[in-house]
């Protein structure tokens, strides 16, 4: 006291009230960081409880940090054009809550609503008492039976850029030796703000998380489900495979359900194609293209009267014209898809010939993309190889002879680009082991005796 009363002249004086604010200071912003890494330690020991569970605990640890008596907790969504909060912690310890998932508009309808969409917190002594000149109100229509809120506090989430993800209100301020309710006192506007970035970083990994968890699931859901597909259709390929390879395996099969040979024959003009472009040095990317595009060269037949396609006797004039038009229904059916561009080359070309005699528009030439020059050659040789209800099917070196020499219905001076027959004929044995080699169709199995 004595040094107090020596030193008390004003300069003295401010300089006492600035140390005893700076103390203050001091023991409030220790406090605070206490309270934040209470928190930390809080969240970070249970990271494998759900989601719910952990909003659950830490709607229950701002409530005792407040020494409020019940509160809810908020994510902020988009649903449509508009942002809404949907509850997904309710507590309250003085009544029963039975109350399920409900909605708020982000906005000034709601006390919650416009603290999501200001970003701002708010403290309220009294929530009966809100002056109509306020920018938010509260709606007594969503009192709890037998419940009354007075005093409440209510303070946004932030992510990492700082938008508010989430908004957690908490209700009715209990102090010692009191009964009723008392306002929220003043210093929870400086404990709370710490909370808030660190709450709502957390809570936007988690739910990522979540995010990624549940696409996941998806996936997995899918994967089950292409799986038990696998097994009603033939020659399907491991479950490994991409969802687009996937598709237009099952687009080129079902082109050609008529055919007990499809799926073994779809499989060998892949490869013949691929080896061929392989051999004629195309670009990497290209062979892989053709890799996967070949086996959709009769798509259009899809659409073609089914009739025609099981009529085992000859075809009319009429007949041949649609079934013609496979080429074009095919080119329709694949030209609409960016990555099925030579798809559609294919299906529209193959059946061209060299010197113009092909169909559907008499191409020459190089003027037939030369994907559609390679299937056509693989194409017949693979038929002349196989054995149908009509013919016998040709050894290698029968149909080798057929192709550069031609018989009755090939010529191939006419029907062959001349440097991929000079090519196919040097490498001829490649296209015998693809023979050999491909697995039989199981397809032969089953199915009707047809045309191809």
């Amino acid at each position: 006291m004595d040094l107090v009363k020596r030193s008390s002249t004003d300069k003295d004086r401010g300089r006492l009230r600035v140390t005893g604010q700076r103390r203050g200071a001091t023991r409030v912003s220790t406090r605070h960081s206490t309270l934040v890494l209470e928190f930390l330690e809080f969240i970070e020991a249970q990271p494998r409880q759900s989601l719910r569970s952990l909003l659950d605990r830490i709607l229950s640890k701002s409530r005792e940090l407040c020494h409020a008596e019940a509160g809810t907790l908020f994510i902020c969504e988009r649903r449509g054009p508009r942002r809404q909060l949907q509850s997904v912690c309710v507590q309250n310890d003085r009544v029963p809550v039975r109350r399920s998932a409900f909605l708020v508009p982000v906005g000034p309808e709601s006390i919650a609503g416009y603290v999501a969409a200001s970003g701002r917190s708010l403290r309220i002594d009294d929530v009966y008492q809100i002056s109509r000149r306020c920018p938010y109100k509260f709606d007594e229509r969503n009192e709890l039976p037998g419940y009354r809120t007075r005093s409440m506090f209510c303070f946004p989430l932030l992510d990492f850029e700082g938008r508010v993800n989430g908004v957690v209100q908490i209700i009715n301020s209990l102090a010692p030796g009191r009964k009723r309710p008392v306002p929220f006192p003043a210093e929870v506007d400086e404990m709370i703000p710490p909370i808030i970035r660190m709450v709502g970083q957390w809570l936007e990994r988690r739910l990522m998380l979540e995010k990624i968890a549940a696409r996941t699931r998806k996936l997995r859901k899918n994967n089950q489900y292409l799986q038990q597909q696998r097994q009603r259709i033939v020659e399907l390929q491991e479950a490994t495979e991409e969802a687009f390879q996937l598709s237009i395996r099952l687009l080129a099969r079902a082109a050609e359900l008529h055919d007990k040979e499809t799926a073994a024959h779809l499989q060998r003009v892949n490869e013949y194609s691929y080896r061929l472009a392989r051999l004629l040095n195309m670009p990497d990317n290209w062979c892989r293209e053709i890799h996967y595009s070949a086996q959709l060269h009769d798509v259009g037949k899809m659409s073609v009267d089914s009739s025609l396609l099981y009529k085992t006797g000859p075809l009319n004039r009429r007949e041949k014209q649609e079934m013609s038009r496979h080429t074009v229904y095919g080119h329709a059916i694949l030209s609409g898809n960016p990555r099925l561009q030579m798809g559609a080359e294919i299906a529209m070309n193959h059946h061209e010939k060299w010197d113009g005699s092909g169909y559907p528009n008499g191409k020459r030439g190089e003027d037939i993309p030369i994907a559609a020059r390679i299937v056509q050659l693989v194409d017949v040789y693979d038929a002349l190889r196989a054995r149908r209800p009509y013919k016998r099917g040709f050894s290698h070196a029968q149909a080798m002879r057929i192709i550069t020499r031609g018989d009755e219905r090939i010529n191939p001076e006419a029907h062959f680009d001349p440097r991929l027959l000079e090519v196919f004929q040097r490498n001829h044995e490649e296209f015998n082991r693809t023979w050999k080699e491909a697995r039989p169709s199981l397809a032969a199995r089953h199915g009707l005796r047809t045309r191809s």
